[in-house]
């Protein structure tokens, strides 16, 4: 099996969602079934259905975090140094637009874009890895090329 690289930032949050499933979810969801069932016919108990729903989706959830732990090698970006790579969180600026954006580049479990968490499986995450500040990168999108400037690389 492959490891999954998460960084102790992420795999905190994973493991405290894990638990706040099992603990208050997965109870209230059982209540919610047994109050419906009390309800009478189950064949038309909408919330019953909708409990049942639910429940899918906590017990599919706590399956898929447990997998991810289980197999997740943590990587603390604060050990790190040097040229891009895992945890590295990169300041680039669009060389088209002068935007500036900064990434941190994180594992896919932990992966969000509007939070700035870049998957490290990204095209643009896998440019960076192994450059240095000042570098340009050249990036294939589903919008076209993109050149980005490496402004600055932190570890934190």
């Amino acid at each position: 099996m492959e490891k999954i690289l998460i960084t102790r930032v992420g795999h905190t949050a994973l493991s405290d969602e894990l638990k706040l499933l099992k603990s208050v979810e997965r109870p209230a969801v059982i209540q919610a079934i047994a109050e419906a069932r009390a309800h009478g016919d189950l064949s038309e108990n909408a919330e019953y259905h909708a409990a049942r729903e639910k429940q899918g989706f906590i017990e599919g959830r706590v399956k898929e975090l447990e997998a991810i732990l289980g197999r997740s090698e943590v990587i603390d970006p604060a050990r790190l140094s040097g040229a891009i790579k895992f945890g590295a969180t990169v300041k680039l600026v669009d060389e088209d637009t002068d935007e500036e954006r900064t990434y941190q580049i994180v594992g896919e479990p932990e992966a969000d874009i509007e939070a700035g968490k870049l998957n490290i499986k990204s095209p643009l995450a896998r440019a960076l890895i192994g450059k240095d500040e000042g570098d340009s990168v050249e990036v294939r999108t589903p919008g076209g090329e993109k050149s980005y400037e490496i402004l600055a690389i932190d570890y934190l």
